[in-house]
């Protein structure tokens, strides 16, 4: 509920743009560390500048990966939006991490690739598609947006979001998700580990 939007990537957003590689790397297995190149690479669709935006906290413009962790340690979940095919690329699993460690619930956007979407599912993301392309150009930079009716969720069925504006217009959109029965169970119980510790811990295994 009234999220607030951490960035609206324009153009080309590839899973290198999300969480870049080369030096990066050397921190694959501290996640903390390699948080700080998260959305680096990304387009920001309301000025044109590469991997800063402006943050919700105070106004003050920062690298997109400062935003994220002051969100994160102050408690404040938010939402990304894309723009066509985001994600693309490598199916580099940092790039879904990443966004999960920093706080992210919802990524939005015109369309996903396939892997990167799943990648998304099994941190506890909520990636959703725009049923009308057009919706992604109705989002401003101070938009706060609700995703709603989140115990319906089911597979093939709509999701209704909210804009809500900061003079306090607004409006609602649709989107469309491809969650699976058993996929849903992942964003149920926060990622799919979980959901594999869960049921090792239930039939007396200790999961690796």
């Amino acid at each position: 509920i009234d999220l607030p939007v951490l960035l609206k990537a324009k153009g080309k957003c590839t899973t290198d743009h999300i969480s870049a590689a080369g030096v990066w790397l050397r921190y694959r297995g501290h996640l903390e560390n390699i948080s700080g190149n998260l959305f680096l690479g990304v387009s920001n669709a309301f000025t044109g500048a590469m991997g800063e935006g402006k943050d919700p906290s105070d106004g003050r413009t920062r690298a997109f990966a400062d935003i994220a962790k002051n969100l994160a340690l102050s408690g404040t979940p938010w939402c990304a939006v894309g723009d066509e095919n985001y994600g693309e690329g490598s199916s580099r699993e940092h790039a879904a991490m990443e966004p999960r460690y920093r706080g992210g619930l919802v990524i939005l956007a015109r369309s996903f690739a396939r892997i990167h979407e799943t990648n998304l599912k099994k941190q506890g993301l909520l990636p959703l598609t725009f049923t009308d392309p057009l919706t992604y150009g109705l989002i401003g930079e101070d938009d706060r947006i609700s995703v709603l009716d989140l115990a319906l969720l089911a597979p093939e069925t709509p999701v209704r979001c909210r804009v809500a504006k900061p003079d306090g217009n607004g409006f609602e959109f649709n989107c469309t998700h491809t969650f699976s029965s058993d996929q849903l169970e992942w964003f149920r119980a926060g990622s799919a580990l979980n959901v594999i510790r869960r049921r090792g811990s239930s039939d007396g295994r200790h999961p690796a």
